[in-house]
């Protein structure tokens, strides 16, 4: 398995998140950003191109990325505008937020628009059918902009800890589905 980066959304992954667990049971790298609280677009854009750049190996070995709500808008919106996209293999899409609804924080208002650029990378996008943050069909639509397959989790909330998810094996295999494809070809 190629290196897995860590993108949490908004507020961080607390410790009985996935991504933590992840962290913690697989060892992988969390990107870590200056404010979790008042997230600026460009700040969290700058963060992870630094982060893939300075990552051990990133001249030959591309990462996966494995994001979470707000992490999966970080995504689409740096890979629209980085020239470091060659360093992903793929990512895994989890619970992508709408921040374009009028309900949402005013924290996250500089995340709108929402990119919809197709992602130069595979992608697997996992989405809730009861999401709380973003319509199911709003958000399928917008994951298949990216080019990403998506995959319906059914009434499952926002795929965080209060999802019940534990160690969530089954985003492992969406993983391993992203590290397992062949160049070229869609994920599986």
């Amino acid at each position: 398995m190629p290196p897995i980066y860590l993108l949490p959304g908004w507020l961080d992954s607390g410790p009985d998140h996935w991504q933590t667990r992840w962290e913690h049971l697989h060892g992988d790298h969390r990107v870590v950003q200056d404010d979790w609280e008042w997230p600026r677009r460009g700040d969290w854009m700058a963060r992870l191109d630094q982060t893939l750049i300075d990552a051990p190996g990133a001249s030959s070995t591309p990462v996966i990325l494995a994001a979470h709500s707000l992490g999966c808008l970080l995504v689409a919106a740096w890979a629209a505008h980085s020239r470091h996209t060659a360093k992903v293999a793929g990512a895994l899409l989890v619970a992508p937020p709408d921040t374009e609804r009028t309900d949402m924080p005013p924290q996250l208002h500089n995340w709108r628009p929402i990119e919809r650029a197709r992602l130069p990378f595979p992608a697997i996008a996992v989405v809730s059918s009861d999401d709380p943050y973003g319509d199911a069909d709003r958000m399928r639509a917008i994951a298949a902009g990216w080019g990403a397959q998506v995959v319906d989790a059914g009434a499952r909330g926002h795929l965080n800890h209060e999802s019940g998810l534990g160690d969530w094996p089954e985003g492992r295999a969406l993983l391993a589905r992203l590290a397992a494809r062949e160049p070229g070809t869609p994920p599986r």
